[in-house]
């Protein structure tokens, strides 16, 4: 594990997307996750502001972005768009980013979302929740993956 990994104690997982990106936080010290919402994108690039705000608000150490690999390992044709959009957040808030294969992540994600809808009252879920969810599914992985 490198020194940044070992050292970042509170992240911030990203589902990457061209129309949203989910956030979530996530903390090493208990090894959990918590899915924050969704930052809107125009085919790929980020609504700075609000992500800016995001990084004020939570101060994370290190950063998490999924690579969306295809279930053959072969990359995807969102891959490199993943990894620009990681290294830019890298240097835009000089903090180290992480790549985590985030395959099958949005479908467990809607997974957990439609075990949340069991009761009668229960309502479809939004595409910004489950970007969130998806990025906490990312964040957790990376998170058992870098467990001491």
């Amino acid at each position: 594990m490198t020194e940044a990994a070992s050292n970042a104690q509170r992240l911030l997982g990203f589902d990457f997307g061209l129309r949203s990106i989910g956030v979530a936080v996530g903390n090493r010290l208990t090894g959990t996750a918590t899915p924050c919402g969704a930052v809107r994108a125009d085919t790929g690039k980020p609504d700075w502001p609000t992500l800016d705000a995001v990084l004020a608000e939570w101060q994370p150490d290190a950063l998490v972005i999924g690579l969306p690999l295809n279930m053959d390992d072969s990359e995807s044709e969102l891959c490199d768009a993943a990894r620009r959009f990681s290294r830019r957040l890298s240097a835009r808030y000089h903090l180290p980013a992480f790549m985590v294969d985030e395959r099958l992540s949005t479908r467990e994600a809607s997974g957990r979302l439609s075990g949340d809808q069991q009761t009668a009252r229960s309502r479809p879920r939004s595409k910004a929740e489950t970007d969130a969810s998806a990025a906490c599914v990312i964040l957790e992985t990376w998170l058992r993956e870098h467990h001491d």
